[in-house]
C-alpha cells in the first residue's frame, strides 16, 4: 500500500462497520503469533516512542509526516496496539484533516485492526465536523453493536444538536436515559454554544421525572454566564436553592470568573466573600480568577494581595497563578517585577511552563531588551522546556519590532532545523519585519515561496506584503497581488482595502484607488483615519470628477 498524501481528494463513503464484531480479529492473532526480531523490535519501539512524543506536543511538521508515520505503523509486525493508532488519528484530527482520518480508519479496518471506543469517538468527532449526522449515527450503532457503552467523550464529540439526536437514538435502543446522560449532553450543548437547546433539554428531562443535579445546573449556569444571560442564570440559582441543591465551589467559581472577565470586580469580590461566609472554602481556581480579574484591570497591587491571601489560607499558588501575574506585570512593562515572580516560582518548586517563558520573552521585547529575551530563550532550551511555534512567534515578532531582523532570520532557520513545522504566522512576522527595514527583496522571496512550502497566505500575510510593495512604489505588483486574493480563497478585509487604497493615493493612482474605494464601501467597510484624511484633501482639491465626488461624499 502506498503512502497517502494530504493533497489527495478524499471521498467520504460509509464505512463497512459490519466488518467489526466483538470477537477477536486478525489484529490480535498477529500480536500473539508473530515472531519478533530483537533489532526490528527495538527500531519499532523507537519509532513508536517518537510518534507518541510528537502526538503529545503536536510537533509533526505537517500532515504528510503524520501520514508517513501511520503508514510505517501499518506495516509493522506485530502491529502496534490500537491505543497507538488512536494517538495518531487524534493528532491528524487536531490538524482538522477530517476526511483523511476517515480514510485511514478504513485502512485500519482492511488490515484487521478492530476499533476501540476512543477510535470510534474520534470518528464521530470527524463526522460531526463534516456535518454528516447520518454517518455519526452509523458509528453510534457500531459502538452499541460492539458492546461498548457510550461515554461522555462520545457525547461531547457529537457536535451541537447531534448530541440531542444521539440521545433520541439511544433512548430507542436499550439505554435508559438518566441524569448522567442528560447532564453530559447539556454540558456538551453549552460548550457548543447551544445554550437555549440545553435549557429545553432541562425542561424535557424534568418532564420525564429525571431531576437535575448540581452538575446539570453548573453546566447551565456556565453556559448562560458565557453569554451574559444574567437573569436566566439567577433564575437557575434560585431554582437550585428551592430544590435544596447547595452550590459548590465550582458554582461560585463560575460566577467569580465571569464577573472578573466582565470587569465587574466589585461583584466578583462580593460573590467571593459570600462563598466564604457560606462555609465553602475557595480553591486555587477561585483565587486565580480573582488574580486574573485584578490583572485585567491593571490592579497589580490587589492581584498580589490576592496571591498572598491564597498562601495565608493554606493554598500553594500554581503555575497558572504565577503566569497570570507575570503577564499582568509584562503588559505594564514592569519586567523586573515579572522576573522576580519567575524566580519566586522556581524557588517554591513551581515549574515554569512554555506559557511562562513565552510571556517573559514577549515582556523583554516589549521594553526593547531583545538580548535578555534571547538569553531567556536559550535558557529555556537549556532547561529542556519544549518549544512550540508560539515561542518562536513571540520572539521573532519582538526581534523584528526591535529592528533585529538578521537575528530573527537566524532564529527562524533554527526553528526550521528543529522541524517545528511551517506556520503562516511565522512567515507573516518575518515578511513584515523585512518590509519594515526596507529589505523587500527577501520579503518577496519568502512570500512567493509559500505555495511551494504548502502554505496559503492569509489575509494578514497579503496585507503585510501589499503594504511593503506600496511603500516601495511597486503599485502594479501590489495591484496584481490584490486582484489574486479572492481567487485564492482569501477575501480582503477592511485593513487590506485601506492599505491598497492608501498606497494608490500616495502614488497618484486616483482612478484605481476610487475603484477599490467603491468596492470597499459596497462591502460595508470604512476608511481608516489616514485614508479618510487623504480623501478629504482630494475632495477639497477639486481635482476629481462629479461621480467620484459623490462617492467621497458618501464617506463623510
Amino acid at each position: 500500500m502506498g503512502t497517502l498524501r494530504a493533497s489527495n481528494p478524499f471521498i467520504i463513503v460509509p464505512f463497512p462497520f459490519h466488518a467489526f464484531s466483538s470477537s477477536s480479529s486478525s489484529y490480535y492473532s498477529t500480536l500473539t503469533t508473530s515472531r519478533e526480531n530483537p533489532n526490528q523490535n527495538q527500531n519499532q519501539n523507537q519509532l513508536l516512542k517518537s510518534m507518541r512524543d510528537q502526538c503529545k506536543c503536536g510537533s509533526f511538521r505537517n500532515v504528510d509526516d503524520a501520514l508517513d508515520m501511520f503508514d510505517k505503523m501499518l506495516h509493522m509486525r506485530p502491529l502496534p496496539y490500537i491505543v497507538d493508532f488512536n494517538r495518531i488519528l487524534g493528532a491528524i484530527t487536531r490538524m482538522k484533516h477530517y476526511p483523511l482520518v476517515i480514510t485511514l480508519f478504513k485502512q485500519m479496518g482492511s488490515s484487521g485492526i478492530a476499533p476501540s471506543l476512543p477510535t470510534l469517538n474520534t470518528l464521530i468527532n470527524c463526522f460531526g465536523h463534516l456535518n454528516r449526522v447520518d454517518f455519526g449515527f452509523s458509528v453510534l450503532a457500531t459502538i452499541l453493536k460492539l458492546g461498548y457503552h457510550p461515554d461522555s467523550i462520545t457525547l461531547t464529540y457529537s457536535q451541537g444538536s447531534l448530541s440531542s439526536r444521539l440521545l433520541r437514538k439511544m433512548e430507542e435502543g436499550k439505554f435508559k436515559a438518566n441524569v448522567v446522560l442528560y447532564s453530559t449532553i447539556i454540558d456538551s450543548l453549552c460548550k457548543d454554544r447551544f445554550v437555549t437547546e440545553a435549557l429545553n433539554l432541562l425542561t424535557e428531562m424534568m418532564s420525564k421525572g429525571i431531576q437535575p443535579d448540581l452538575i446539570t445546573y453548573n453546566s447551565l449556569v456556565q453556559g448562560l454566564c458565557n453569554f451574559g444571560r444574567w437573569r436566566e442564570a439567577t433564575t437557575l440559582l434560585n431554582e437550585m436553592a428551592q430544590r435544596k441543591i447547595m452550590p459548590s465551589v465550582r458554582t461560585f467559581n463560575i460566577l467569580v470568573d465571569t464577573f472578573c472577565k466582565e470587569g465587574m470586580l466589585k461583584e466578583a469580590k462580593i460573590i467571593f466573600d459570600k462563598m466564604i461566609q457560606r462555609g465553602i472554602e475557595p480553591d486555587v481556581v477561585s483565587y486565580n480568577s480573582l488574580i486574573d480579574g485584578y490583572c485585567l484591570q491593571n490592579k497589580l497591587k490587589d492581584a498580589i494581595e490576592a496571591l498572598n491571601m491564597m498562601v495565608e489560607r493554606g493554598y500553594s499558588p500554581n503555575v497558572v497563578s504565577y503566569n497570570t501575574l507575570i503577564n499582568g506585570f509584562c503588559k505594564n512593562k514592569k519586567i523586573d517585577e515579572a522576573m522576580n515572580l519567575f524566580n519566586e516560582m522556581s524557588n517554591k518548586g513551581v515549574t515554569p511552563d512554555v506559557v511562562t517563558y513565552n510571556t517573559l520573552i514577549g515582556g523583554f521585547c516589549r521594553v526593547k531588551r531583545h538580548k535578555a529575551a534571547l538569553e531567556l530563550f536559550h535558557n529555556m532550551q537549556a532547561c529542556g522546556q519544549p518549544l512550540d511555534p508560539q515561542t518562536y512567534a513571540v520572539l521573532l515578532d519582538g526581534l523584528c519590532k526591535n529592528g533585529q531582523v538578521v537575528e530573527a532570520i537566524k532564529v527562524f532557520h533554527e526553528m526550521e532545523d528543529k522541524t517545528l513545522g511551517n506556520d503562516i504566522v511565522i512567515y507573516s512576522i518575518l515578511i513584515d519585519g523585512l518590509c519594515n527595514v526596507g529589505n523587500l527583496t527577501v520579503a518577496r522571496e519568502l512570500f512567493y515561496s509559500l505555495p511551494a512550502k504548502g502554505l496559503q497566505p492569509n489575509v494578514q500575510t497579503y496585507t503585510i506584503m501589499l503594504k511593503g510593495l506600496c511603500k516601495e512604489g511597486l503599485i502594479e505588483e501590489a495591484s496584481e497581488i490584490f486582484e489574486k486574493m479572492d481567487g485564492s480563497g482569501c477575501s480582503p478585509n477592511d485593513r487590506t482595502y485601506n492599505t491598497i487604497i492608501q498606497g494608490l493615493l500616495q502614488h497618484n493612482e486616483t482612478s484605481m484607488a476610487m475603484k477599490y474605494l467603491e468596492i470597499m464601501v459596497e462591502k460595508g467597510f470604512s476608511a481608516n483615519a489616514t485614508v479618510a484624511s487623504m480623501l478629504v484633501d482630494l475632495l477639497s482639491s477639486n481635482q476629481v470628477d462629479k461621480n467620484i465626488q459623490g462617492l467621497l461624499q458618501k464617506l463623510e
